[in-house]
């Protein structure tokens, strides 16, 4: 298995990906990702940003997706509660991670996760930040497995509500 940059080819399997996704969602009742979002546009323009993550077989069949970056969001400079580290200027996010409905519950989440952890400790980058859904108890599960600590809650830019969790790699000062 690699977890490797996607490239423009990559396109149509991560948004077979995604649409996967949305359909798990959308069977949960759970709204997240209803509206048309993610879209071609924006996978897109991660891809352009060397933001996204294709995890692959050894036979090269896409497993799953995330966008990983270590750009500061601007949704998580405000949160109702408090980040581990509200001091930390640089730090991981993932957005947009999806698994392919065949590939589910093998641990292919877990392996993108510490996949980007390693990334930031290598990077001396102490801390991941992630938001998801409150209703995503999938995530929210994977999310405490991983330890990851509840945070609070952030408000995207149409002001949905999302939950906000944060990990601290090691400690920075």
């Amino acid at each position: 298995m690699n977890l490797l940059r996607a490239k423009k080819k990559d396109l149509k399997g991560i948004m077979d990906i995604i649409k996967d996704a949305q359909e798990l969602l959308a069977n949960q009742n759970i709204d997240q990702w209803q509206n048309g979002y993610p879209n071609e546009s924006i996978i897109s323009n991660d891809i352009d940003n060397n933001e996204s993550y294709l995890l692959k077989s050894h036979d090269q069949s896409p497993i799953a997706t995330a966008m990983f970056s270590t750009k500061n969001e601007p949704t998580y400079s405000k949160i109702e509660g408090s980040w581990s580290d509200p001091d930390q200027t640089i730090y991981g996010v993932i957005h947009r991670m999806a698994v392919a409905k065949n590939h589910r519950g093998k641990g292919f989440a877990k392996f993108i996760f510490k996949k980007c952890e390693q990334m930031l400790y290598e990077h001396k980058i102490p801390s991941m930040r992630i938001d998801t859904h409150e209703e995503n108890l999938g995530m929210q599960e994977l999310l405490k497995t991983m330890g990851y600590a509840y945070c609070g809650i952030i408000y995207l830019e149409n002001s949905d509500k999302r939950l906000a969790y944060e990990k601290l790699l090691y400690k920075a000062h």
